[in-house]
């Protein structure tokens, strides 16, 4: 398999290439608007054609390039059928594989972060969207969040994987790439050890996180699989705009 881990920087977010070498088919996890040239240029450089764009998630902090790169590459979208988005070409249920060329993927349904999250498992690494972070978790405090579901998730669905399985989130804010089931189960401070339901409310409920900057604009232009709003406040044009860097993992 072909695996390449795209970092984009405004927020912060990893998308994941999978390609099969036998067929040139190739998924792109996450994807985000303003690096729709690097995500192309990526596939061209390694020879492969995008079958199709997959979310883990509506996201709140960047709006998906897939509605873009479906509309330059012809890929199809799939998308968490609980989302129940009209734009989605494939809604993905846990049970059902996704299969791109000689790449499965077995979606596992992790809410909790959102009520429609999912993560991917593909043979030896896990890709957990916001369920799982390194060292972290995503917030439960909108979109349907809930501090007990996200729990059950980590603990029921992620933390049973086997322990060398290889943990890519789609976000981290201080340049690590890749961390382990058994990592996760050791140290994380939010999830990890013998930490209890209970603790994990209070760890969540006293958090106090700001308001997200770009929610009320990422959420409804994501449920139309990736459209920037045309009244975007001039703050907040760079979310739309091509990146003029695009580090890779």
């Amino acid at each position: 398999m072909i695996f390449r881990q795209l970092f984009e920087p405004l927020s912060s977010t990893y998308t994941y290439l999978l390609g099969c070498v036998e067929t040139g088919q190739a998924v792109l996890i996450d994807p985000v608007i303003v690096a729709v040239p690097r995500d192309l240029a990526e596939l061209e450089r390694l020879g492969l054609t995008l079958a199709c764009t997959l979310e883990t998630h509506i996201h709140a902090d960047h709006i998906t390039a897939a509605l873009e790169l479906k509309k330059r590459t012809g890929s199809r979208i799939a998308a968490p059928a609980c989302d129940r988005l009209p734009c989605a070409d494939l809604g993905i249920e846990e049970g059902t594989p996704l299969q791109v060329g000689g790449i499965t993927l077995q979606p596992l349904h992790t809410p909790g972060h959102t009520a429609g999250h999912f993560s991917y498992l593909a043979g030896d690494r896990v890709f957990t969207g916001d369920a799982l972070l390194i060292d972290g978790c995503g917030r439960t405090d909108f979109q349907d969040g809930d501090a007990d579901a996200l729990y059950q998730s980590v603990r029921e669905k992620l933390f049973v994987l086997a322990d060398e399985v290889l943990v890519y989130p789609a976000h981290d804010y201080k340049g690590r790439h890749v961390s382990s089931i058994a990592q996760e189960k050791m140290r994380n401070p939010r999830l990890g050890g013998e930490r209890t339901l209970e603790e994990f409310r209070k760890l969540m409920a006293g958090l106090n996180l700001p308001y997200p900057d770009f929610i009320d604009f990422a959420v409804p232009g994501n449920r139309l699989c990736g459209v920037c709003p045309g009244d975007l406040p001039d703050e907040l044009e760079k979310h739309c705009r091509q990146m003029t860097a695009s580090p890779q993992g």
